[in-house]
């Protein structure tokens, strides 16, 4: 019997990596032989390092006084797969929310500083491509503060350096990119991220991620970013503010798009690629997937539905284990039945709490129905 098992993270609960060791786990006891694939899956939002580190075999680098959003030293981490000098960097490392408490959200202050000093770390390591997961962040500098690490200068209308932040943009007046990084110019940049937002507008970083992230002045923001938006184009002599991607993480994709050559993919999609998923579904009697919440709004565009979709197009049977679900099953998706890992009443807080352990006894419950079934059908 041939498993593979690809689950999301379990916000708040447990990372894609630890959920696919419950199910695992669970799998194992009833099935010692079985043949299990994990796969931690994630969208280029948090997990996506460690997803994409497990899979390439990467060694976690640990940087120490990497600027946190607000500009306090603390130590971040990136990955490093030896292999083909390629550095995994996570913008929530450095630059992400979970760095700040709720009361210490300030978008007129933060910064994507430390995200810079990660790239630049890379580089110092002769990187030569660099994985970049957008998501998570506390900033809305539009990536300003990571190109300025880098070596860009922004200035104001007296020609005056201006530190990069999201309250700064209004005031930028013309842009330096004489000094970035030249080392730059030889690095494959991969952008991971399924943010598709444009930068500016109903759809862009300010409205729609902007109040996550401490906005209450919508059109305060979206006019400094709208007038960086215009000294950009006057620099390169393009538009790219309604490009696809360019509203990710508080507008760095506009910027990464601006200032270098990058790819971009969906985060589902590098790793689907990099672990030639397709390809061990093909070979395997069932997939496993999972998330924390799944309904009928969500699983759209969600890692468990992509799982799900690849694993009907080579016609192998998936399920979904979901710490809460309004669904039951999704089969146009491809999913043929949702499994709730609740086995009791209990507090949200207990089952975030216990969610591996809550995982792996639903796992171990299935895979006891799924073994007796398939004995009973002689496979």
């Amino acid at each position: 019997m041939r498993i593979v098992i690809a689950p999301d993270s379990f916000k708040g609960s447990m990372s894609s990596l630890t959920a696919a060791q419950a199910i695992n786990r669970g799998i194992k006891e009833v099935v010692p032989d079985a043949e299990t694939i994990l796969v931690p899956m994630a969208d280029g939002g948090e997990g996506t390092v460690e997803a994409l580190a497990t899979i390439l075999n990467g060694q976690e680098v640990t940087v120490d006084g990497i600027s946190d959003p607000l500009g306090r030293p603390i130590r971040a981490t990136y990955s490093w797969v030896k292999s083909t000098s390629t550095a995994i960097i996570e913008t929530a490392s450095a630059s992400g929310l979970p760095l700040l408490k709720e009361s210490e959200l300030d978008p007129d202050q933060a910064s994507t500083y430390g995200t810079g000093e990660l790239i630049k770390h890379a580089l110092d390591k002769k990187a030569r491509k660099i994985i970049l997961g957008l998501g998570g962040s506390a900033t809305v500098d539009a990536g300003t503060g990571c190109f300025e690490a880098l070596g860009v200068q922004f200035r104001d209308q007296k020609g005056e350096r201006i530190k990069a932040t999201g309250a700064t943009l209004a005031h930028i007046s013309s842009i330096d990119l004489s000094l970035l990084d030249s080392r730059l110019k030889d690095v494959e940049v991969v952008v991971a991220s399924d943010v598709t937002n444009s930068l500016l507008g109903e759809e862009g970083a300010i409205t729609v991620f902007g109040p996550q992230k401490g906005v209450r002045d919508i059109t305060r923001f979206e006019a400094g970013m709208n007038n960086y938006a215009s000294r950009v184009s006057e620099k390169i002599g393009m538009n790219l503010e309604n490009s696809e991607g360019s509203g990710a993480a508080g507008g760095f994709g506009f910027s990464l798009l601006a200032f270098l050559d990058p790819i971009f993919m969906s985060g589902f999609s590098l790793i689907a690629e990099h672990s030639c998923l397709k390809e061990q579904m093909r070979s395997s009697h069932l997939v496993i997937t999972g998330e924390g919440k799944l309904d009928s709004q969500t699983l759209y565009g969600k890692v468990p539905s992509g799982i799900s979709e690849l694993a009907k197009s080579v016609n192998v049977p998936a399920i979904a284990f979901a710490g809460t679900s309004t669904i039951l099953e999704d089969k146009e998706k491809g999913i043929m039945t949702v499994l709730p890992i609740i086995d009791e009443p209990m507090e949200l807080k207990e089952a975030i709490r216990r969610g591996p352990d809550l995982l792996y006894r639903a796992s171990k419950r299935f895979m006891t129905l799924y073994q007796w079934i398939s004995e009973e059908k002689g496979e």
